[in-house]
């Protein structure tokens, strides 16, 4: 069908208005599992410090004669651990012009740049919070690291690849070294979760927390300890079907099977949040910088740490397969 000539069409007309909708769509994930579930706590300096104790093991043969005279018994100190405070930083710098001009999803690109990097400020922080990162006490020139949870962990851990000489992970005279893995990797089984439950409990911990990549969600939810995968309904209405498993039942009690974006997919974290909080020696503090031209600079600053309670409270399986 051919146009009649003389018909003004969109494509010649001048001041057509373009179709811009005023939201703006970003789905980069936010959720922060490991920080919404520990404890919160005020560092007062760089390297923050606490004292972890234990008690001497029990003795079924404490029985003592009538009359005895009482002989003093050696009393152990406390230990001493602690952990650097890591500055985490985002910066902005908006010109002038770009806060005045009309704009579409937002009125103020300051505002808007803020809560954007805000948000990304916060992952930085779970992800440093989640992984195997060492502690290192910085430099003029390098900043400050903490020491994040794989680290931490030592007495209750289970390498299931081989191959190498994975490095063993701890506190030692005042930093925290971070481990390394097998050269090849294992497949996670139920029969390792078990054990590493097992293991927590028998030290006094009692984990409730079971935090995994995608993959071995995926893997955990196949496991017989997971509860009944469906809902219960009165009447006549359809039961659901639950495709995620999220309990887990032991031996030792339940277990929330948490995904996590930010930590290792190759590491199962099994945790007794008790024992964990994250310090802050600043809490994320919004500045606007001097003024050295025709723009906004403003920076978002925190400066926290991982305040490891007793890290004999939790466990972890590592090298274990992603795909």
């Amino acid at each position: 069908m051919a146009v009649t000539a003389g018909t003004l069409t969109q494509f010649e007309a001048i001041g057509v208005r373009e179709d811009l909708t005023d939201t703006i769509y970003d789905i980069s994930p936010t959720e922060r599992p490991f920080m919404s579930r520990a404890a919160r706590t005020t560092a007062k300096q760089r390297y923050h410090e606490w004292q972890t104790d234990a008690l001497v093991a029990a003795n079924a043969a404490n029985a003592n004669p009538e009359g005895d005279d009482s002989t003093t018994a050696t009393s152990p100190p406390t230990t001493r651990l602690g952990n650097y405070c890591q500055i985490l930083k985002k910066v902005i710098q908006i010109s002038g012009t770009m806060e005045t001009v009309d704009k579409a999803g937002r009125d103020s690109e300051v505002a808007y740049q803020l809560a954007k990097r805000g948000k990304e400020l916060l992952r930085d922080l779970e992800s440093s919070l989640s992984q195997n990162k060492g502690s290192t006490v910085g430099t003029t020139a390098a900043g400050r690291t903490l020491a994040s949870v794989e680290s931490w962990l030592f007495t209750n851990r289970t390498d299931i690849g081989s191959g190498g000489s994975p490095t063993t992970p701890g506190f030692i005279s005042g930093t925290v070294t971070a481990p390394t893995d097998n050269s090849a990797s294992g497949t996670f089984t139920e029969a390792h979760l078990k054990a590493i439950i097992k293991a927590c409990w028998t030290q006094g911990g009692e984990p409730r927390t079971v935090l995994v990549g995608p993959f071995n969600k995926q893997r955990a939810s196949a496991f017989a300890g997971i509860a009944t995968q469906y809902n219960d309904v009165t009447g006549r209405r359809p039961g659901t079907i639950q495709g995620a498993a999220d309990v887990y039942v032991s031996d030792f009690g339940t277990l929330t099977i948490v995904p996590s974006r930010f930590s290792r997919d190759a590491t199962v974290l099994v945790l007794d949040m008790d024992y964990w909080s994250v310090a802050y020696l600043r809490g994320v503090t919004k500045e606007k910088l001097a003024k050295t031209g025709d723009s906004e600079k403003w920076h978002l600053v925190a400066e926290a740490t991982l305040e490891a309670r007793n890290e004999k409270s939790s466990g972890k399986v590592t090298t274990c397969t992603t795909s």
